[in-house]
């Protein structure tokens, strides 16, 4: 399954909120500071990222193409899709959301591509 990025998904957190009351989904305020690009790589959970502020992109690992995110886009990972993160040049704000419960970085363990 491919990455799906939704533009201008919400336009303040309570729009997000509402949301995760559809989804279900367990969320986590993540801030990311400036950071270099990830490799290539898949999770075994499902992840919803809502962009609260700043801007990077997302590679989608099975066509390339890249996608720029900003504060307002949802970004919809299904468990076992190929992606990466680009480099965060400013501090970046997400509120990340995981199918199921459970420590942030553990869920988001990066597992090699096949």
């Amino acid at each position: 399954m491919p990455v799906e990025i939704h533009k201008r998904f919400f336009k303040d957190r309570n729009e997000v909120m509402e949301d995760l009351k559809k989804t279900g989904f367990w969320p986590t305020t993540y801030v990311s500071a400036p950071s270099p690009a990830l490799p290539v790589h898949w999770h075994d959970v499902d992840i919803n990222g809502y962009v609260i502020s700043g801007s990077s992109t997302i590679i989608d690992g099975e066509s390339g193409d890249t996608i720029t995110v900003e504060a307002g886009d949802k970004l919809v990972i299904p468990s076992g899709t190929l992606h990466a993160e680009g480099e965060v040049c400013e501090p970046m704000t997400y509120i990340v959301a995981t199918s199921r419960a459970g420590q942030l970085f553990e869920l988001l363990e990066m597992k090699p591509p096949p």
